[in-house]
């Protein structure tokens, strides 16, 4: 018999999309890999969610790498690259496909305003079904925040220090204005990020550093982690609020 499997990250529309799934089908199980480098917060998140549904969600943890993306950008010698990021590949996306059976229906926490990378997924893996159940019902993840605050969770600290994701602490692939807000927050581990960059680029030349300049006289040109400019950090400090689909989507798992 196939199962019905939420990919849970620790984020408030991944945990909505297991709650709507599990409303319908309760049979559905939930499975998260553990990284180290998120905020450790994610963890009480985690279980809150697990009292929210009465159900355990199984944590798989990478063993190669001790779930450290630190050790496998140093490990494979590049940080991203067209093919993704290397952390993703090794530490997260292998072990949940790893943990898939055939005939496996993956639930996915895609909202309504990334409808694109959903159609990637299934562009990308034809065969596979999957579902998503917040794109289904029009959910935003501003939406998904809301429902998880009504349910009375709190939400993860990452987004209460104003951070759009509950990623790790210094997420590679955040922009500028998000980099400059983590320099802020976690210097130790921007320097660590800075360093595993510094690596990287003596093995393969300024081309493996992650940004570039976006104007001016350098524009095109690489630079350091460590060198990023000064401007203004990415938060969003605004209370996150319902939009149209809320309140029917919360009776789906109400009833």
């Amino acid at each position: 018999m196939s199962r019905i499997v939420c990919q849970f990250s620790c984020g408030a529309a991944s945990a909505v999309a297991w709650k709507l799934t599990v409303a319908q089908h309760p049979e559905a199980i939930a499975v998260n890999a553990y990284i180290k480098n998120e905020c450790e917060d994610n963890r009480r998140f985690l279980a809150d969610c697990e009292k929210w549904l009465g159900r355990s969600i199984t944590v798989l943890r990478d063993q190669k790498y001790n779930a450290d993306i630190i050790q496998v950008f140093r490990s494979v010698g590049y940080i991203k690259g067209p093919n993704g990021a290397a952390c993703t590949s090794r530490i997260k996306r292998g072990l949940l496909r790893a943990f898939e059976q055939p005939g496996d229906v993956l639930v996915l926490g895609f909202t309504a305003e990334e409808q694109d990378r959903y159609d990637d997924w299934l562009e990308d893996w034809p065969d596979r079904p999957i579902r998503a159940p917040l794109i289904e019902r029009g959910l935003t993840k501003e939406d998904c925040k809301a429902m998880v605050l009504r349910a009375g969770i709190q939400l993860p600290l990452q987004y209460r220090r104003g951070y759009q994701n509950a990623n790790c602490k210094v997420c590679i692939k955040g922009g500028m204005g998000y980099m400059r807000a983590a320099r802020e927050d976690f210097p130790e581990e921007f320097e660590e990020m800075c360093q595993a960059e510094d690596y990287v680029a003596s093995l393969h030349g300024e081309q493996a550093r992650i940004f570039r300049h976006r104007s001016g006289a350098l524009e095109g040109q690489r630079f350091a982690l460590r060198d990023l400019p000064p401007g203004p950090a990415d938060r969003n400090d605004a209370p996150p609020e319902c939009g149209l689909f809320c309140a029917s989507a919360e009776q789906e798992y109400s009833a």
